[in-house]
């Protein structure tokens, strides 16, 4: 069979301007990096990069909405093992907290997705999705209470960690401690560390990372031995292979729901803030029937904003995708951030239009057994906390840039400047950053 067909690193730099393992390249302004993907996607191939630093392991990136289609449904060829995020979990950190769903394949993948799957039962996902309407409310009361300030750090931005700790069962008193350390495991995920920081970030995430899987550890055996109606409870009852599943299986699900699911969707709420606040007439469009727009702003939110940029995986076995020829071993990386902006499938794929139709967007994968397990719950936070917002707050919007992390994994918020009252300006406000 012909070698794969690739376009040298060289020819990319001098030509699309781009070159992916390069960390100056993630501390650009994300509207050049979003134009670099549109020439990227038009060499026609996918491009090996070298990573000057650290492993130097070569990779593939696949740039088009078909082919990171094509690649995540066919998870027996291009394989989540050993690791989706770069760098790679290391042997020991699996052995000591647990392999994590999103980094396995096959039957392992599918028992456990099977197992978790069914732990979200009819009468729990009803009972979550009622709970998600009254946390919506009270979060925008402490909105208006707390006053205009840093969207990052006002209410709404704990909407998904509430939700996901009263579908979990976590009781109150442990969330603050559980929040504080979801932020320091997840501060640097994809972020180009320097100096002192490379040696202490590591160990001051894994120390969180660990002092949350032991508090996890103990909630679980709070539940085996008296029973609550919550997913805890679910979990530590369910069995994987006729095994209950070990106190590292829970405690590598448990870190993947808060810290995945806590992230993502805080990053989408801001982004849909910053996209609502710089185009006036789709706010006015959806403000004018929530019910019939919300579904469809949810979605184009995601897609124009694409919380997870990218996510790794290996080719277990020779095949052809797109006309090109990957072989075994080879590290490929599905960049859903180019995807999501692929013209020959999105019309003008740089607007945001909340009437797009279809939108197959791959904001929460490109299908296949690795399909984002919560987007469902996600989409029902976002609808409901934007109806609360814009029904009950005048004018909120951002105030300010939203502020940016050059991260090459997640499209991550670190602050944005939001207000709200009758004092706004004429005239619509302009956003670039997010665009």
């Amino acid at each position: 069979m012909n070698a794969p067909t690739q376009v040298p690193t060289d020819r990319v730099r001098g030509t699309a301007g781009a070159d992916l393992a390069d960390p100056a390249f993630w501390r650009l302004p994300r509207s050049e990096r979003l134009s670099a993907f549109a020439r990227l996607r038009e060499l026609g191939a996918p491009v090996r990069f070298t990573p000057r630093t650290g492993s130097r392991t070569p990779f593939l990136a696949l740039v088009t909405h078909a082919d990171v289609k094509a690649a995540s449904r066919q998870p027996q060829v291009f394989a989540s093992a050993p690791g989706v995020t770069v760098p790679e979990p290391a042997l020991w950190a699996k052995a000591v907290f647990g392999n994590s769903m999103v980094n396995m394949d096959g039957a392992e993948h599918a028992g456990l997705r099977r197992t978790i799957s069914r732990a979200f039962t009819p009468r729990l996902l009803a009972a979550a999705e009622e709970n998600i309407g009254a946390v919506a409310r009270r979060l925008v009361d402490e909105m208006i209470a707390e006053g205009p300030g840093d969207f990052m750090r006002s209410a709404p931005a704990r909407m998904p960690f509430e939700v996901i700790c009263d579908l979990m069962g976590i009781p109150a008193r442990h969330r603050a401690g559980i929040a504080a350390r979801i932020d320091h495991a997840s501060e640097y995920v994809g972020v180009q560390r320097r100096g002192r920081a490379r040696l202490r970030v590591p160990g001051r995430g894994l120390r969180s990372l660990a002092r949350m899987q032991l508090e996890m550890a103990g909630i679980a055996r709070e539940r085996r031995r008296v029973p609550a109606d919550d997913m805890i409870s679910a979990l530590v009852r369910a069995d994987v292979g006729g095994q209950a599943l070990s106190a590292r299986q829970l405690g590598a699900f448990f870190s993947l729901l808060l810290v995945a699911g806590v992230e993502t969707t805080r990053n989408a709420i801001a982004h849909g803030m910053v996209l609502l606040s710089a185009h006036p007439e789709q706010r006015a469009l959806l403000e004018s029937d929530f019910e019939r727009y919300a579904d469809g702003a949810v979605d184009e939110i995601v897609r124009h904003s694409t919380p997870i940029i990218q996510f790794r995986r290996t080719v277990a076995a020779e095949c052809t995708v797109g006309g090109h020829t990957f072989l075994p071993g080879e590290k490929v990386v599905l960049l859903y951030a180019s995807a999501n902006r692929d013209a020959s499938v999105f019309e003008d794929p740089d607007a945001f239009d909340i009437t797009r139709s279809p939108n197959p967007h791959l904001g929460y994968g490109g299908g296949g057994p690795h399909h984002c397990l919560g987007a469902h719950l996600a989409k029902l936070e976002m609808k409901a906390l934007f109806r609360e917002m814009l029904t009950r707050l005048d004018g909120v919007r951002t105030s300010g840039e939203p502020g940016l992390v050059d991260s090459n994994f997640d499209n991550r918020v670190g602050f944005l400047p939001f207000t709200f009252g009758k004092d706004h300006p004429n005239g619509p406000l302009r956003i670039s950053a997010c665009r």
